[in-house]
């Protein structure tokens, strides 16, 4: 066995990658329990609809904050988008969210890659997971072939790709390239999530849940197998 597949197995799976899993299946979860119950439903409602005055009364401050906490969401474990995406969906529709979700995930994303890279090891271990991020360094390098990069960032929560490829200084286009195609798909999932949580639909919310977290597996599973078969050492270009 090689000291690669060993060293996978000790981490045990590399169990921070599995919280973009487990979030999407307890939101959809949650999400779902709140739209079965018609009183917690309407009282949810009700607030979207309270707030939005308030939010079309300032529309450059509103679309500033939620892209703003987009951004934070993709840079920080702790803060997720699902506290802002019903609102977004609510106000603005499926559409316009989907496009401010998106470039606030990139916006968010190209900042830990920067701040990463220009102050090096004590930011990326300070707003990121040091422990994943000390599982993936000696595994992915700085000259990375650009689809074991995609698939990375589809398969670990966004904040840490961009900590440690910033911090490698991994190729800024491809890394960017790499980001955006890889949270479009989450951004899609969270906004029909949002839109199916407003419409009251709890089947689709249940399946959207799913199909998200296979996807989500898919690429984990997909991503150790190709780091295993690359042996010991880092996953270079060939």
């Amino acid at each position: 066995m090689t000291e690669a597949v060993s060293a996978a197995k000790r981490a045990g799976r590399f169990p921070t990658a599995k919280r973009r899993v487990l979030v999407v299946v307890l939101l959809a979860g949650a999400l779902a329990l709140v739209a079965s119950s018609d009183e917690l439903h309407g009282w949810f409602i009700e607030l979207l609809s309270a707030a939005e005055p308030t939010i079309r009364g300032r529309p450059v401050l509103g679309v500033t904050v939620f892209v703003l906490f987009a951004a934070l969401s993709a840079m920080l474990a702790f803060v997720s988008s699902a506290l802002i995406v019903p609102v977004g969906v609510y106000v603005w529709g499926k559409a316009t969210s989907l496009l401010l979700l998106w470039v606030g995930w990139i916006l968010g994303g190209v900042c830990a890659y920067t701040l990463s890279r220009y102050l090096g090891r004590p930011i990326m271990k300070a707003l990121s997971s040091g422990k994943a991020l000390e599982r993936y360094e000696d595994r992915i390098s700085h000259r990375a072939p650009f689809s074991l990069v995609l698939l990375f960032q589809l398969a670990m929560p966004s904040e840490v790709p961009g900590y440690l490829l910033g911090f490698m200084r991994y190729h800024f286009w491809k890394y960017l390239g790499a980001l955006a195609l890889a949270e479009l798909p989450y951004a899609l999932a969270t906004i029909y999530l949002g839109a199916s949580f407003i419409e009251q639909r709890k089947y689709v919310l249940i399946g959207v849940g799913a199909a998200v977290a296979a996807f989500s597996g898919w690429a984990l599973y997909t991503l150790h197998r190709r780091i295993v078969d690359k042996g010991s050492g880092s996953v270079s270009a060939q």
